[in-house]
């Protein structure tokens, strides 16, 4: 197993090479290291484990023109390189294709404790003050204004609607970011998300307290 993780480690650096802040090599190896401290306290298969938080955004499909297709792929290709049995392929598969919060609204057409895991880890990287990093740091990227009082969030999009917002960061926040503590999937997902979620509420009350000239 050992050699095999290793073997992806390398490639998914490659592969991450120059990717946005948020979603690159570092942002990979914090969901990587969460999900083996969660797996700790769950039934699971490690290997899955790893191999799902390792290659989870191999190839984001925002970067991608919205094609969810690629990431899949590649990680599929990667992995017959490895000679990885096929029902661990398609379970990694599984992981990378349900993931994804997108919009919060879709029903789970696939669950298993290994991407219940993996899932958690990826979301309390969305929160707290890592978290707060990486949704100014992506909204930097796609120039979007930090906040405008004009634009409301919205609470109930549909996945389309969620791909295609150019809302303010701050209303990322509402639409994703203070939803993700009550989506835990994990007992331990959710202990580590309360601290992290508070910590943005007292975030949001100093910024708006600025935005005003404070």
């Amino acid at each position: 197993m050992e050699h095999i993780i290793n073997a992806t480690v390398k490639f998914v650096k490659k592969e991450l090479e120059g990717a946005e802040g948020g979603h690159d090599w570092w942002h990979i190896h914090r969901v990587w290291q969460r999900s083996k401290l969660i797996a700790q306290k769950e039934k699971a298969d490690l290997l899955v484990v790893e191999l799902g938080a390792l290659l989870h955004d191999i190839a984001d499909a925002k970067f991608h023109d919205g094609d969810e297709e690629i990431g899949p792929a590649k990680a599929v290709a990667f992995m017959q390189t490895q000679h990885i049995p096929a029902d661990t392929i398609q379970h990694v598969e599984n992981i990378i294709r349900h993931i994804s919060f997108k919009g919060g609204n879709n029903e789970r057409a696939f669950y298993s404790v290994e991407l219940g895991i993996v899932q958690d880890a990826d979301r309390l990287d969305a929160l707290g003050a890592i978290g707060i990093a990486r949704a100014f740091n992506y909204g930097g990227f796609k120039n979007r204004p930090l906040y405008d009082p004009a634009v409301k969030p919205q609470l109930q999009m549909t996945r389309e609607e969620y791909k295609a917002s150019t809302a303010p960061t701050i209303n990322h926040f509402y639409e994703k970011l203070l939803l993700l503590k009550d989506r835990m999937n994990t007992a331990t997902g959710k202990a580590l998300a309360e601290e992290k979620h508070a910590f943005m509420e007292t975030f949001l009350a100093q910024f708006y307290a600025e935005w005003e000239g404070a």
